[in-house]
């Protein structure tokens, strides 16, 4: 699980969340990736059970939203765990 997957499951946690908002977000944290690279992402940790997805009409168009899923959860908190324990070997 990279850090971009991490920090969708985080997010996805908070509040549902959306494409468009992802990426600007991913930027803000210094990740350049395309609408072509984030969607695959999403839809696979959909298919993967870590991400439920709800489409809403928003002004006329469908938007995704995704949320975590109880297995989302585990996942994102054993990579919490993970990232702590490297971080208290190379502090």
């Amino acid at each position: 699980m990279g850090f971009i997957h991490i920090h969708i499951l985080h997010h996805a946690k908070e509040e549902a969340i959306y494409g468009s908002w992802m990426l600007e977000e991913l930027r803000e944290h210094g990740y350049d990736i395309s609408p072509g690279t984030l969607y695959p992402i999403l839809h696979h940790m959909e298919v993967d059970g870590l991400l439920d997805k709800e489409e809403k009409n928003v002004n006329g168009k469908i938007r995704k939203y995704y949320r975590i899923t109880t297995q989302g959860e585990t996942i994102l908190e054993e990579a919490r765990t993970k990232a702590y324990e490297l971080f208290k070997e190379i502090k």
